[in-house]
């Protein structure tokens, strides 16, 4: 394991994961370089405000379900290669229907250098406790579009509601938010705030080094 980086299940074992970038259910439409394995990694402050974000939703009705943590560069890297292919228009209608790939970048929903690559940052949401159903959030992981901007207008009451939740959770904990995107949080005092990291996330369970 890379020093100073644990697996989220490891500490906070009741959250829920699904690494999307893992998958085939992500924006580019196949799993991406450097996610070699369905589990999300972050630094060990990163794991400890979880734990602590994942008992405050408790107490609200709610848990935690995390799709992305650290990033390896790589990763990004990848993004800005696909953002330069022909459009064939695969994913285009969930993840970004109104924008154009190359405009990503420029709109602030991708960087060349993710904050996630620092290890300290994380995309998730919530689900009931009682039902294990996501909760209604007016939009899906990586949509996008201004829908998914915090205080989007013409959200129903209940997604306007859940997305309050989550950032009055993550806030609480020590998290600040991105207002383009309402499932991104990054620590306000990460441990590596000018480091970007290239360790893959391997199948072994284990972060091997560069």
């Amino acid at each position: 394991m890379k020093t100073g980086f644990r697996f989220v299940d490891e500490v906070a074992p009741g959250i829920r994961w699904d690494a999307k970038y893992a998958t085939w259910d992500n924006f580019t439409g196949k799993p991406v370089d450097g996610y070699l394995a369905n589990r999300i990694l972050g630094t060990t402050a990163l794991c400890a405000a979880l734990e602590s974000a994942h008992e405050k939703a408790a107490s609200l009705g709610f848990g935690l379900l995390l799709w992305d943590g650290y990033r390896p560069q790589r990763a990004v890297d990848r993004f800005v290669r696909w953002s330069k292919e022909p459009e064939d228009g695969r994913t285009k209608p969930r993840h970004y229907p109104n924008i154009n790939r190359a405009d990503m970048f420029e709109l602030g929903y991708v960087a060349v250098r993710s904050g996630h690559s620092r290890g300290s940052t994380v995309d998730l949401t919530l689900y009931h406790l009682g039902s294990g159903e996501l909760a209604a959030m007016g939009g899906d992981h990586d949509l996008m579009d201004s829908v998914s901007h915090h205080g989007a207008p013409g959200l129903a009451e209940a997604e306007t509601g859940n997305r309050h939740h989550l950032r009055s959770i993550m806030e609480a904990c020590g998290f600040a938010a991105y207002e383009n995107e309402w499932w991104h949080y990054t620590l306000e005092d990460e441990p590596y705030p000018d480091t970007y990291f290239d360790f893959p996330i391997t199948v072994a369970g284990r972060a091997a080094a560069p």
